[in-house]
């Protein structure tokens, strides 16, 4: 990825912090050049200098927002003169029991972690197209692998992810798009904390400290499947904590 004929240009959503971050980091080491969205500025500005390189651009972006995403894969095209790859890896969580009725915590997620998807794939694939490639690469979960008591919500939003990862996979057979559906378990990010719930909240934090993943971890797992060959895909990345049950 470090010659000017193979660098990848890759915009991150959620990169100011955990997994977007950590992502960043590693493919600005492997000399891509970025395109860093997220609400958080001042961190993404921070991550940018201590990185020192010219090949970074940061943008403002809400994806519950579709204008903040054309705005992200546009900024690629007109700063680097095209788009590689869109790592859309903002995401939220708001658990409790079904019983709860947090429909305001539910909403949110369906905006950020299922609307801001899609306003990603809407953004970009015409900018894949008219490319002839491009690769979405999402982070889901494994939540929605594994059914558990106070993350129904969250874990049906991560499905609705899959199977829309899948269907673009399924009628992107021309070998113009690729997919890759990254799931990672536990892993030491700032997730916990839109979780309003203290005991739930002191429960997934346990966990995290326990055993959860540092985020680099889940970065090395997106890279492998960027750096494939063109008529390489790797659909889906199941990425856990050795111990997790």
């Amino acid at each position: 990825m470090t010659s000017t004929e193979e660098r990848k240009v890759v915009a991150v959503t959620g990169a100011s912090s955990g997994i977007g971050e950590a992502t960043a980091r590693l493919l600005a080491s492997k000399g891509a050049a970025l395109v860093l969205g997220a609400r958080r500025t001042d961190r993404l500005d921070r991550i940018a200098d201590e990185l020192g390189s010219a090949d970074i651009a940061t943008v403002a972006t809400d994806v519950t927002r579709r204008g903040d995403l054309d705005r992200l894969v546009n900024t690629a095209v007109d700063r680097f003169g095209r788009l590689d790859v869109l790592v859309s890896n903002a995401g939220i969580s708001y658990l409790g029991p079904l019983a709860d009725g947090d429909v305001e915590g539910w909403s949110a997620m369906i905006d950020v972690n299922v609307n801001g998807v899609l306003y990603g794939i809407a953004a970009a694939t015409p900018i894949f197209k008219r490319q002839g490639s491009g690769h979405f690469v999402t982070t889901v979960s494994t939540a929605g692998l594994k059914i558990t008591p106070t993350m129904g919500i969250y874990a049906a939003t991560k499905n609705a992810v899959r199977t829309v990862m899948e269907t673009l996979r399924q009628e992107s057979t021309d070998g113009v798009i690729r997919t890759t559906s990254i799931n990672p378990g536990f892993v030491s990010t700032e997730l916990g904390n839109t979780i309003d719930d203290p005991e739930i909240r002191a429960r997934i934090q346990r966990n995290m400290d326990a055993f959860g993943l540092a985020p680099e971890a889940v970065a090395r797992a997106i890279a492998f499947a960027i750096e494939q060959p063109p008529d390489v895909e790797i659909g889906e990345i199941t990425i856990r904590p050795t111990v997790q049950d």
